[in-house]
């Protein structure tokens, strides 16, 4: 009932929204987390870079200072969240802000970069306050929106009819070998409008990487890890859905151990005991903790905790957005021409 009649006032006009004299593309969902949000954004951020001026906004959540904060690379989750630190991380060149109010973000933006040329809003799909010029709305293919429920019951933040207010429709995390007939029941399932587009995206995993500067271990060129005689693998997370990170390093090791946390997790001392007790439950040899490019954020953050022994095992695999059916070259193009024709921020419907 609340946000029916937050949207219905946004609808009708009661309660004004925003727009901005330049390209504003959001990118959201309408369930709990866990649908790819972060590296959707990296892709967009690369996609548009070396063309245009790319800035970043989000709101930062979980992080411990207030208001507007224009990130550095030296940003830490602590100051800016840590999904804006991951990317920034990936980006140091680019611009990424936080603040929970997206307006004044925007108009903060602006202000010390005034060269801007196009804004990319995470999580913004709620913030009804800016009316976006694109709008991508994502969700995971193992728990698709349109098969959930509202809160408390399901993971919906509102009502499936607040689809129509995307004009992109990601279906994200899908099986690389995802069939023709299954995307035609999800298609068909979606119901999408005649002016919304629909595409299909997975992850493409790539060769761990150290958390820390120390990492003694490295793959060969094929990512594998098997000729470094790993006799077992402590799977770490903190992150919405980790059970498609989780499998996929299943299938890479046969021994293997798993420590799943909440999303967003904050590493403490107690945990980095749970850690140690799970490690000795592998098999002896040589060991590696296994975690996400987020959760390598927060973990970075605890330098002063974790031994130099345990830094040394701790490694992340980072993940890239791929498109299926060939229809990467369709969505680049829609992105990039909405960006380039768009002086002002009209809705590419």
């Amino acid at each position: 009932m609340v946000t029916g009649l937050r949207n219905f006032l946004y609808n009708t006009g009661v309660l004004s929204s925003r727009e901005f004299s330049l390209p504003v593309i959001c990118v959201g969902n309408i369930t709990v987390g866990g649908t790819g949000k972060t590296p959707h954004c990296e892709y967009l951020i690369d996609l548009l870079k070396d063309r245009f001026r790319v800035a970043l906004l989000s709101r930062g959540y979980r992080r411990k200072t207030n208001g507007f904060v224009m990130a550095r690379p030296a940003s830490g989750a602590a100051e800016i969240g840590d999904e804006p630190a991951e990317i920034k991380a990936r980006f140091p060149d680019v611009t990424i802000a936080v603040d929970g109010n997206r307006t004044r973000g925007i108009e903060n933006i602006l202000r010390e970069k005034p060269e801007t040329e196009v804004i990319i809003l995470d999580d913004g799909f709620q913030h009804r306050r800016i009316t976006p010029g694109l709008s991508i709305l994502l969700t995971d293919y193992g728990r698709l929106m349109i098969h959930d429920h509202l809160l408390p019951y399901g993971e919906l933040r509102e009502s499936l009819r607040n689809m129509s207010r995307a004009d992109i429709i990601l279906v994200t995390k899908c099986p690389p070998d995802l069939s023709p007939i299954q995307r035609r029941i999800v298609v068909k399932d979606m119901k999408k409008a005649a002016y919304q587009k629909l595409y299909f995206t997975t992850y493409k995993y790539g060769n761990p990487l150290p958390v820390f500067k120390s990492g003694i271990y490295s793959g060969d060129d094929s990512g594998s890890y098997e000729q470094k005689n790993i006799s077992g693998v402590l799977i770490l997370t903190g992150i919405a859905n980790p059970a498609p990170f989780n499998e996929y390093v299943e299938t890479m090791f046969t021994k293997t151990r798993k420590l799943n946390y909440p999303d967003h997790h904050n590493f403490g001392e107690e945990d980095l005991k749970r850690i140690d007790a799970e490690l000795a439950g592998l098999p002896a040899g040589r060991r590696l903790i296994l975690t996400t490019a987020k959760d390598a954020v927060r973990l970075r953050e605890l330098t002063g905790l974790i031994t130099d022994e345990l830094k040394k095992i701790f490694y992340y695999i980072p993940v890239q957005v791929d498109f299926l059916n060939d229809d990467r070259d369709e969505f680049n193009r829609l992105i990039t021409e909405y960006v380039r024709k768009n002086k002002r921020n009209n809705r590419i419907s």
